[in-house]
C-alpha cells in the first residue's frame, strides 16, 4: 500500500514539475535562442550563449521527460543543475518571494529535481514499465540457469544411469528380445503342421492283431 501511495505521489509531482518546466522552455523556443541569449547577458549569467542553450533544452525536454516518466534521475540531476544556476545567478539576491523575482519558483523546482534524482519517479511511467520488464527477462534467465544446473549431465537421469550404447545390432537386440511361446502353445508352425499331416495321411491303417487265442 505504501508503494502504491508512493507512485502515485511521485506521479503527480513529476507531472506538475515536468509541465511548469515544459512551458518554461516552450517559451525559450518560441522566442529564440538569440533572445533567450541577450536576456542572460542582461541578468549578468556567464556564457550566456551556451547558458541559454542549455536552459531551453533541458527545460523543454526535462519536462517532457518528467510528465511521461523517462530517464526520470537523469533530468533530475540536469534541472537541477539548470536552477541552481538561476537561483545563484539571478534570484539568489532579490530575496524569496516570487513576485520580487525571488528564489521561491527555482527553488521549489529544483528541490523536485534533487528528489527526482534520488528516488526516481516511481512505478508509473516509462521508467518503471521499462524496468518491470528487465526484472521479468532477468528472473526468467535465473530461472533457467537454475533448471539447466540441475539437470542430469552425461546422459544420466533422476532414476538412474542409461543402457550403454552399443553398436546398432546388438542395441536392435536388447531393445527387441526375443519372444518365448505362452506355456502349452505348440513350438511347430503352419507349414510344418501340414507336413506331418501328410505323411501321416499317407501311411496305410493298420489294425491291431487280434490276440492270440
Amino acid at each position: 500500500m505504501k508503494r502504491v501511495l508512493f507512485d502515485i505521489a511521485a506521479l503527480i509531482a513529476r507531472v506538475t514539475a515536468g509541465a511548469i518546466f515544459l512551458v518554461h522552455g516552450l517559451e525559450k523556443w518560441q522566442g529564440g535562442l538569440g533572445m533567450t541569449s541577450r536576456g542572460f547577458t542582461d541578468m549578468g549569467i556567464p556564457v550566456p550563449e551556451l547558458s541559454a542553450v542549455y536552459a531551453t533544452i533541458v527545460e523543454t525536454v526535462g519536462g517532457l521527460f518528467l510528465i511521461i516518466g523517462l530517464l526520470v534521475r537523469l533530468m533530475g540531476v540536469l534541472l537541477l543543475i539548470n536552477m541552481l544556476g538561476a537561483i545563484a545567478f539571478v534570484h539568489a539576491s532579490q530575496g524569496v518571494l516570487a513576485v520580487n523575482d525571488g528564489w521561491e519558483l527555482p527553488g521549489a523546482l529544483g528541490a523536485l529535481g534533487l528528489l527526482f534524482a534520488a528516488v526516481g519517479g516511481g512505478r508509473i511511467g516509462l521508467d518503471g514499465i521499462i524496468g518491470a520488464l528487465f526484472r521479468r527477462h532477468s528472473d526468467r534467465h535465473a530461472a533457467e540457469a537454475e533448471l539447466a544446473a540441475h539437470a542430469p549431465r552425461n546422459g544420466n537421469s533422476a532414476t538412474g544411469p542409461t543402457k550403454p550404447q552399443g553398436p546398432p545390432g546388438v542395441t536392435k537386440q536388447l531393445k527387441q528380445p526375443k519372444q518365448q511361446a505362452p506355456p502349452g502353445s505348440s513350438r511347430f508352425n503352419d507349414d510344418d503342421m501340414r507336413d506331418i499331416d501328410a505323411l501321416v495321411a499317407d501311411e496305410p491303417h493298420q489294425h491291431p492283431k487280434p490276440p492270440n487265442r
